[in-house]
């Protein structure tokens, strides 16, 4: 019966205008899907340029956002040597930037930012008003599942992190595969396989019946900046003395967070999406905000205004010190588009 109370509500919502605080939130996950999509479109076409023989399109530095590895590598490398990358400059951008929003607002860019974090939640909340709910796996599958984006976190952290020294990650940042990483995730979608087709169609349908099934169980972008979240100061707050225990914020809760038995929320897994907040019936209940006083409450509008203020001060500095486009002369591209398809730029060498 509360599952459908809540079903109902976010019908009504739906149909009537999201409550100012969804609206809010769904302003920027569609700013942010225009820039991706405005970005692969430039690049798409830079590409088709490359393959022509020509350079009529300039190359968005943005793809470079989809390079969390290689930003990982950077990052480590710029902190041992004080060289920023070259090569993807704008990637290590975007990744210190993320991992600021995440220090300060939670796991926030899964649910304001992510592309893959938006089409997911409206893959799940497509199948709940087609089948009337979503299903809920039970602890004993829900936390061995959960733990797998940890582990491949860990393989990826424990192999740069600790395995590779300088000079592994300089052969690696300036190598020939690196300098076309993103060439080659292009042409990888572009002439996908049928296996790796089928995957990305399970998940997806996976996603449908199961909140987030990605976010939540595989993908480990999302446990790196979920990590840097534990120590956010900002963490939905419950006031108790005016909570009547009605649950409607745990069966809300994309996360599957137990909201009513919580003073503080300080678990990964919260992306600080303020749909617990917004379906709260109570005043002053619930609220994202930071230790102390009342005033401390950070509203889905100061939210928005941060993650936005924070992307476009680590862009916009970068901008200005030379830290965005890469030094990779067109002439170069040109070469390397020809020879795409050598041993040379395969991952595996």
């Amino acid at each position: 019966m509360l599952q459908k109370r809540i079903f109902v509500d976010e019908f009504r919502w739906t149909a009537s205008g999201y409550k100012t605080s969804q609206k809010i939130r769904l302003s920027v996950q569609l700013f942010f899907l225009a820039i991706t999509l405005f970005t692969g479109w430039r690049f798409v076409r830079f590409v088709h340029f490359l393959q022509q023989g020509g350079a009529e399109v300039s190359r968005p530095p943005g793809v470079e956002a989809f390079l969390p590895i290689s930003s990982l590598m950077s990052l480590k490398y710029w902190i041992l040597t004080g060289d920023f990358n070259p090569v993807h400059p704008a990637g290590l951008v975007f990744f210190l930037a993320f991992l600021g929003i995440a220090w300060l607002i939670k796991k926030s860019f899964c649910s304001w930012i992510c592309p893959v974090g938006f089409l997911s939640e409206y893959l799940w909340k497509t199948g709940r008003r087609i089948f009337g709910r979503n299903v809920m796996l039970p602890a004993w599958l829900d936390w061995p599942l959960r733990s797998l984006k940890y582990l491949l976190l860990l393989f990826f952290a424990w192999g740069i992190l600790v395995g590779m020294n300088v000079q592994d990650l300089k052969a690696f940042i300036y190598g020939d595969y690196n300098r076309v990483a993103d060439i080659k995730m292009l042409l990888f979608f572009a002439h996908i396989s049928a296996f790796s087709l089928g995957v990305i169609v399970l998940l997806a349908l996976l996603s449908v019946f199961i909140r987030n099934f990605w976010c939540r169980y595989l993908c480990p972008y999302g446990a790196l900046l979920g990590f840097f979240s534990l120590f956010s100061p900002a963490k939905i707050t419950r006031n108790p003395d005016t909570c009547t225990d009605c649950k409607l914020c745990t069966e809300a809760c994309p996360a599957n967070i137990k909201v009513h038995e919580k003073r503080r929320v300080k678990t990964d897994e919260c992306t600080a999406c303020l749909t617990c907040v917004s379906v709260c019936p109570e005043p002053d209940t619930l609220s994202l905000s930071l230790p102390g006083k009342k005033k401390s409450v950070l509203s889905p509008a100061r939210v928005a205004a941060l993650i936005l203020l924070i992307f476009f001060l680590f862009t916009g500095i970068a901008r200005l010190t030379g830290h965005w486009q890469n030094r990779i002369p067109i002439e170069e591209y040109q070469y390397r588009i020809r020879h795409i398809n050598d041993p040379v730029y395969k991952h595996t060498e």
